[in-house]
């Protein structure tokens, strides 16, 4: 096994020993809901909406007994919230009606309340695309995929286990390079460690046992320090 890959990963379990996602949920459903509002916006805001919405809303059906400007309304703190309010709705009517979504060697599938477990399936449903699917089969059922966010994008580069320019890029790189019995830690301790120790803006360098192998403290804090010392 890589060493590198072993050694950020050792401190990364350190860090968080049972890493899951931090979107508030308690049925599939409410997870597909979270995620889709989570694009453009943060756990924070989304679980704020969400803490309220979800007493109300557990199934596609419950969704369906609201009117479509009432739940709007509700998720309007939320960037985008009309044509994700929108694409909510499609895929709960999707869920309740059975349509048919693919054809496979099995003929039409169709679904009741049945959240599915492939990314092909689940990018069939408005307003899904890769990135969610991918949190939506891996939180669900386990799937060994690792969905790349901002915070997953600008960790992996910093690391050099990647040089990528779009999330999407790392997505697949990553998924190659890490063992599958690391990539349920990557797909969620990754996020929060960009999210609370390797932030954009103001990294804790200084407290990272990762330093010693970063390329971007290697490029910019001691860098950094090299110039002030010529000062």
């Amino acid at each position: 096994m890589d060493k590198k890959i072993k050694f950020i990963f050792a401190y990364l379990k350190e860090l968080f020993p049972n890493p899951e996602t931090e979107l508030h949920y308690s049925t599939p459903f409410q997870l597909v809901v979270a995620v889709m509002l989570s694009a453009q916006a943060t756990d924070i805001q989304v679980n704020k909406v969400t803490d309220t919405l979800f007493k109300k809303i557990k199934t596609p059906e419950n969704l369906l007994e609201i009117w479509f400007a009432t739940f709007e309304k509700s998720i309007s703190s939320i960037n985008y919230y009309h044509t994700k309010a929108k694409h909510i709705f499609q895929t709960a009517s999707l869920l309740i009606n059975n349509e048919k979504l693919i054809m496979n060697n099995e003929g039409n599938k169709k679904y009741k309340n049945w959240i599915p477990d492939t990314l092909e399936e689940l990018m069939q449903f408005p307003g899904i695309g890769i990135k969610t699917a991918k949190v939506v089969a891996h939180v669900l059922y386990d799937k060994l995929f690792i969905a790349v966010d901002t915070h997953i994008h600008r960790v992996s580069n910093r690391l050099g286990l990647v040089k990528t320019t779009s999330p999407e890029k790392t997505s697949e790189l990553l998924e190659k390079r890490i063992p599958d019995n690391y990539k349920h830690l990557a797909h969620h301790a990754l996020v929060l460690f960009g999210r609370y120790y390797c932030t954009a803006r103001n990294p804790k360098c200084e407290i990272c046992k990762l330093k010693q192998i970063c390329l971007y403290y290697k490029a910019n804090v001691i860098a950094s320090k090299a110039k002030q010392s010529k000062k």
